[in-house]
């Protein structure tokens, strides 16, 4: 009976095959090579845009740099002078930061799951046509700020908004819209809002609808019994993946949301730096004043944001084991 088995054992132990056509032997060296040798252009890509231009922002922004001298070594005097030297900064531009992050993405997220689900309520073909109109704004954000936006928000009396609350006697006088710092970070806040449905959107929409019917009706059966029940006890459980991706990008859109108040404004910095943004402030350092150095520093510190940001969600929204 013992020797039966180990000739069965020995009999499955098969040597690694080629294939016929190309004569690669399938799972042994050969195919490894081919296989780095197709994810080569990735990687080479993935270092060469970001892994390489990450590190040399770290090195410049330990150095004082013109872009056009040679960089010079100043330690961490660039870091101290953020955080110490820069009252812009740490009033008004980190403050705007985490205000719009906080107020733009959670907003953006929580309506990019709402209109994910209710989409995958109805028929296919309505379906599509209303993704498609709600994914749209985020492809053409830029454009709609310059043409539509700063028209409904036009200081001037023919501006829609200002023409409507004339009409109606809310407001005596056009209000400057978008140069006061009464209004800026909200309507930024609005119009982020209304383009944020972009792939993290999508995300949700594909995770809610490849949920498995039988799970809700076993839910049913085990004596769920409404909607809200049914979002908390099998949806979100069941798209911890695309939740985690749609939190991460939200993050990701919101820090990185600088041109939104420089487009609106018209100015960098903004006025009063009542929309001024991390993005906003390293334009202005790096492009205007051409303190690369120390836009370099604004940088870090924005990555190291967004760094530590994405790993508490994604802390909060990872299955445990």
């Amino acid at each position: 009976m013992e020797e039966a088995t180990i000739k069965k054992k020995k009999a499955t132990r098969l040597p690694a095959r080629k294939d016929l056509k190309s004569g690669t032997k399938i799972g042994g060296k050969r195919s490894g090579f081919t296989t780095a040798l197709l994810i080569a252009p990735y990687i080479l890509s993935f270092v060469v845009f970001i892994v390489l231009p990450v590190v040399i922002a770290i090195g410049l922004s330990f150095t004082d740099f013109n872009s056009i001298s040679s960089p010079h070594f100043v330690g961490f005097t660039n870091y101290i002078r953020l955080l110490t030297a820069d009252e812009e900064f740490m009033q008004k531009v980190l403050p705007n930061t985490i205000k719009f992050a906080l107020i733009a993405g959670p907003t953006g997220y929580l309506l990019s799951f709402l209109l994910a689900w209710m989409l995958a309520q109805i028929p296919k073909l309505p379906r599509t046509i209303l993704a498609l109109l709600i994914y749209s704004p985020s492809l053409t954000a830029g454009v709609a700020m310059q043409v539509v936006w700063t028209t409904i928000f036009s200081g001037d009396p023919n501006g829609y908004l200002n023409a409507i609350l004339l009409k109606w006697g809310v407001i005596s006088e056009a209000v400057q819209w978008l140069q006061s710092e009464d209004y800026l970070m909200t309507i930024m806040i609005i119009v982020t809002v209304w383009s944020s449905m972009g792939v993290g959107f999508l995300a949700m929409l594909s995770g809610i609808l490849n949920i498995d019917p039988e799970l809700y009706e076993a839910a049913y059966m085990d004596g769920m019994k409404n909607r809200a029940q049914e979002i908390w006890y099998v949806t979100l459980p069941s798209m911890k993946p695309q939740l985690l991706f749609g939190a991460v990008m939200a993050v990701v859109n919101t820090f990185q949301a600088g041109a939104i108040g420089v487009q609106l404004s018209g100015s960098n910095p903004t006025p009063n730096y009542a929309g001024q943004l991390m993005v906003n402030h390293i334009e202005d350092y790096g492009y205007i004043r051409y303190e690369m150095g120390y836009a370099a520093a604004i940088s870090v510190v924005l990555l190291l944001l967004i760094y530590l940001l994405s790993k508490i969600i994604r802390k909060i929204l990872t299955e445990k084991d």
